[in-house]
């Protein structure tokens, strides 16, 4: 049969999608990135449709090991990527299940943590991720959360006050987690005053899971976190997803069997193959990508400014991750504008960001653009932003010398 209109109409936006996001713009939202044309063309295998839950149970006189035949090679796939992960962040254990880093999140804590338990967690006024606030994960679980406090400069923890937070409230966990996220915790700080009162510390990375893997944030489990997990298409180049590790056997053992039919049933196995295939490319070019992507976002900071765009933390050097945080109330009170109308100007020139005062560099960098590159990109921010002007034919035809990725 011949598609009807509607399913033309489908063809049509998808198509358009993919020449406007793939091909026509510079993206700079920190949440987001660019696959390999390798674990692209995996999301588009057999494996999208297939299933694999291994079990062992009796099915009348015999033993199945399996509920669904023909997994060979689906249980291999998730068996290698599973080994990568626990590689590229120095833990014994991982699974590639989870579907989100939310899920990724509830995977760690609903094993571990049950109700009434105290939880300590950035809280969203100051960078936290909304998720562990109060009226979402927290009361769907029945968790009692408190602020652990980031009032430094760019959010930042600080030492002194996060172990007098813990030894006041010895909760049952710290949360780290953070969607404004600019620099590395007081990690051993943390973990000694959190384990001293018996709390678990989960390392939410989902911002800078690419920045961890690449050596160039910081070492998670090797420097206190008991869990870390996170979602795995931010400064990570992945499929949108999430991943699991931990050194601990005793946690893992606990955390893996309350996965399946709790969190999720079938975990979408051409996922977990573009998710290993990436694991697998961070192994090779991790360190050269992740570094790059640092040095581009404290050069686009010191251009922005130099440019008269203000940027949180200039005395800090900007940022230490992927991400620059717009000093949103210098720009009201100077160029009289706010941050989400500079957003939808930028958009207008083909310049992709968030709208609440967040740039970030991982696309970028993929796609290959360097520290010389950024202040040729702060003008084009400046000029689109907030001089107003329509440069969208001269953001594409930059755009345009760029036609693979940098690192594949």
């Amino acid at each position: 049969m011949e598609p009807d209109g509607t399913e033309a109409e489908l063809a049509r936006l998808v198509r358009a999608h993919e020449r406007w996001r793939a091909r026509g713009v510079f993206n700079l939202l920190p949440s987001e990135n660019a696959l390999s044309p390798t674990a692209r063309a995996y999301l588009d295998s057999d494996l999208a449709g297939r299933y694999t839950l291994p079990i062992e149970t009796k099915i009348g006189t015999e033993i199945a090991d399996n509920s669904y035949g023909g997994t060979r090679y689906t249980d291999a796939i998730e068996k290698l990527g599973n080994e990568a992960a626990a590689r590229l962040f120095h833990g014994r254990f991982a699974t590639t299940r989870p579907l989100s880093g939310h899920l990724a999140a509830m995977s760690a804590l609903v094993p571990l943590l049950p109700r009434g338990s105290r939880i300590l967690a950035i809280a969203p006024d100051q960078g936290g991720y909304d998720g562990y606030a109060p009226g979402f994960l927290p009361a769907l679980f029945g968790w009692d959360v408190r602020p652990l406090p980031a009032g430094g400069p760019g959010f930042t923890v600080d030492a002194e006050a996060a172990e007098a937070e813990i030894r006041r409230e010895k909760p049952n966990a710290v949360v780290l987690g953070q969607s404004l996220f600019l620099f590395p915790y007081p990690l051993h700080a943390i973990a000694e005053a959190a384990h001293a009162v018996d709390a678990l510390v989960f390392y939410d990375a989902s911002h800078v899971l690419g920045l961890v893997a690449g050596g160039a944030f910081q070492d998670p489990l090797r420097d206190g976190a008991d869990v870390l997990y996170g979602s795995t298409h931010k400064s990570f180049p992945g499929p949108q997803g999430g991943l699991l590790v931990t050194d601990r056997e005793d946690l893992f053992r606990q955390i893996d069997p309350a996965l399946v039919w709790r969190v999720f049933d079938n975990a979408h196995w051409n996922r977990i193959a573009a998710l290993s295939q990436t694991l697998l490319e961070l192994e090779r070019f991790g360190a050269e990508y992740a570094r790059l992507v640092v040095e581009n976002a404290q050069a686009l900071g010191r251009a922005l400014e130099g440019e008269g765009l203000p940027i949180e933390c200039s005395a800090q050097g900007y940022t230490a991750s992927h991400q620059l945080f717009l000093d949103r109330a210098a720009i009201e009170r100077r160029l009289n504008v706010g941050v989400p109308t500079l957003g939808r100007r930028w958009e207008r020139s083909r310049l992709i960001t968030d709208l609440i005062g967040r740039l970030g560099t991982a696309e970028v960098t993929r796609l290959g653009l360097v520290p010389s590159d950024m202040p040729r990109l702060a003008n084009l921010l400046v000029r689109a932003g907030p001089r107003k002007e329509r440069i969208g034919s001269e953001v594409l035809a930059w755009r345009r010398e760029f036609r693979g990725l940098r690192f594949v």
